[in-house]
């Protein structure tokens, strides 16, 4: 396998996952022109995409699919709950590329999927994918956490996991009324640099030795203050970053390309 995040955090995600016999975008939150450019980039023609995947139905991961699917003939895959709140927003994508898995587990050719269910506030899923010996897991807009989903993740030697926001900046962030802050911290929103830095010890222990950071809040967090608060964390018991787990941060701007 060998992934990309092309894009991460409220102005637009998009991560591009290919194994030797299929091509995959997960969400298209960029318009469909810079879709397009994020992908020349890493020479990859947008007709040669076979699926796209749909974490859920806000902006931000679906901006760019009904225009990207439409031009390209390109069916998107998506939970039937997902595709409850999302159908009407796609005009142009024909019946015929509007598929639904209702199943926590399906296979794209030589890819093995499994969508796990999130806590947020709408129908969210993170997707795990296996190829071989390889397995990387996705998980965004997490609420919170639970057994479930992190005996699911583990095993992964690679995980995009989200760290929205800082607590302190979110607590004295003037810009935002008290009922948007309670939905960012509460048990349906997102997951702060605090919680990502528990499930990444828990990570670092059952042999995961590749984090990134992802869908960090501009206004509420920064890629150096995620990673710096990580990395402290993860040390005052014995973890060392970049001996025993290596973190990066995913931007709005492209990442590396990570191959199993």
């Amino acid at each position: 396998m060998r992934i990309i995040n092309l894009s991460s955090g409220s102005d637009g995600n998009m991560t591009y996952l290919e194994t030797d016999n299929v091509k995959v975008l997960i969400d298209i939150g960029l318009s469909c022109n810079e879709a397009i450019k994020r992908l020349a980039l890493i020479g990859v023609e947008p007709s040669k995409i076979d699926v796209i995947l749909v974490t859920h139905e806000h902006n931000d991961h679906i901006k760019g699919i009904d225009c990207f699917s439409y031009k390209f003939d390109i069916p998107i895959f998506a939970h039937a709950d997902v595709w409850a709140n999302m159908n009407n927003k796609l005009l142009k994508t024909p019946s015929k590329n509007r598929r639904f898995y209702e199943s926590s587990g399906f296979k794209l050719r030589d890819l093995e999927v499994t969508a796990v269910p999130l806590p947020h506030d709408v129908p969210c899923f993170g997707y795990i994918f296996k190829n071989n010996q390889g397995k990387i897991s996705i998980l965004t807009d997490i609420g919170h956490t639970n057994e479930r989903i992190l005996e699911s993740i583990q095993g992964s030697q690679l995980v995009y996991l989200e760290s929205n926001y800082d607590k302190d900046l979110l607590e004295k962030n003037i810009k935002y009324p008290p009922a948007l802050k309670r939905r960012i911290s509460g048990g349906h929103g997102h997951i702060s640099n605090k919680e990502a830095a528990c499930v990444i010890r828990m990570l670092a222990k059952s042999g995961t030795r590749q984090v990134v950071l992802s869908h960090l809040s501009k206004e509420n967090n920064s890629p150096m203050l995620a990673y710096n608060f990580i990395a402290e964390y993860l040390q005052q018991f014995g973890i060392i970053e970049g001996v025993h787990i290596k973190i990066d941060v995913a931007t709005t701007q492209p990442g590396t390309m990570f191959r199993l």
